[in-house]
């Protein structure tokens, strides 16, 4: 049975990572962007998408290159650099929205609200669970 549930948790989170958007990819950069206005540091950006800053500096680098987004010094600190989304950025990260709202409006459309809570309760519970594994495996 263990088994069975680990195999259906990696189909369930690689599902979400194709279908819903991955948390290090252009997809998360622009989304992050399109949260914040359309504009960010680099730092700021780095902060809040918590993606290393090698990883980070390679999806900006294919952002800019697919026009997507400019980069130019931060005029309150020239040591930053200003990340800003283009008016295709902005299109794009709008459109992702838009896809993501439909996917998570159809996401649960087979459970009940009550069968929704009752997943949410378990698996709160098995993260909760999960992190203090964790917490013991650092600590032994």
């Amino acid at each position: 049975m263990t088994e069975e549930l680990l195999h259906d948790l990696g189909f369930f989170g690689h599902y979400l990572h194709m279908h819903a958007g991955g948390r290090g990819g252009k997809q998360f950069v622009l989304a992050t962007l399109h949260k914040s206005g359309g504009e960010l540091t680099q730092r700021e950006l780095l902060e809040r998408t918590n993606i290393s800053p090698a990883a980070l500096s390679e999806v900006v680098a294919k952002l800019e290159s697919e026009g997507l987004i400019a980069r130019e010094p931060y005029q309150h600190d020239r040591r930053q650099l200003l990340i800003e989304l283009t008016n295709a950025g902005e299109g794009c990260a709008a459109q992702m929205r838009h896809k993501r709202e439909e996917f998570e409006s159809r996401a649960f459309a087979c459970l009940t609200p009550t069968e929704q809570a009752q997943l949410a309760s378990l698996l709160a519970k098995l993260k909760e669970h999960w992190n203090q594994l964790e917490e013991s495996e650092v600590n032994a």
